[in-house]
């Protein structure tokens, strides 16, 4: 895709789409962070049921991190791989407390090194809370990177950095939910919706499904 179709391919997401957020229910970086995290591997409609009632008990670092992993893995038994996930939220209250003063750092690095965090969660958090232009590449996105021609790779490092360099910067930030909520809803893994996509027309996908 030329860089041209890949302007107006963006631009008719926006348009299609020009509220488009996170799905995640949260009331802070925090809640942000561990949601994130939760969401590995799982819907974000598990994750915010299994979190409404964990974020009413514990909805910063200290409170998450005194109800230790045993009992923050009693709210998250819904969810996939949900003893991993509750180690990890537990040490990354612990190294929030002590190295952070229970703030989410915004430097990537930093966050990077938390447990159970890695790049797809830091561009996340960065992005949404911190006003980065990042690239959190999922499976949508992924996905919708190589069909579309986007910004094709052979894996998300590749993909992430292809969307980042070809798309206006004054797109970037926002492009991560428009992107997102494209694969989940429209461009579909099996089989995608595309006489529902506004921007099929700068698609170079060869195998268009154009009726319902």
């Amino acid at each position: 895709m030329t860089l041209k179709a890949v302007d107006a391919f963006i631009r008719a997401l926006a348009a299609a789409n020009p509220n488009a957020e996170s799905e995640l229910i949260y009331n802070s970086t925090f809640e942000l962070l561990v949601s994130v995290v939760l969401s590995a591997q799982a819907t974000d409609v598990s994750v915010n049921k299994a979190t409404r009632a964990l974020y009413e008990r514990a909805p910063d670092a200290r409170s998450m991190a005194t109800l230790g992993e045993e009992t923050i893995g009693e709210y998250i038994r819904t969810i996939g791989l949900w003893r991993s996930k509750a180690k990890n939220v537990a040490l990354l209250c612990d190294q929030l407390l002590t190295l952070h003063g229970g703030e989410v750092p915004s430097d990537r690095d930093a966050l990077e090194a938390l447990p159970g965090v890695g790049r797809k969660t830091a561009n996340v958090v960065m992005n949404i809370a911190f006003g980065a232009d990042t690239m959190a590449v999922d499976t949508h996105i992924f996905r919708i990177g190589n069909r579309t021609g986007l910004a094709p790779g052979t894996n998300t490092r590749q993909v992430e950095d292809g969307l980042v360099k070809r798309i206006p910067k004054g797109l970037l930030r926002d492009a991560h939910h428009w992107l997102i909520l494209h694969g989940r809803y429209v461009c579909k893994a099996r089989r995608p919706e595309c006489w529902r996509c506004t921007a099929t027309e700068w698609c170079t996908y060869p195998e268009k499904i154009l009726a319902p």
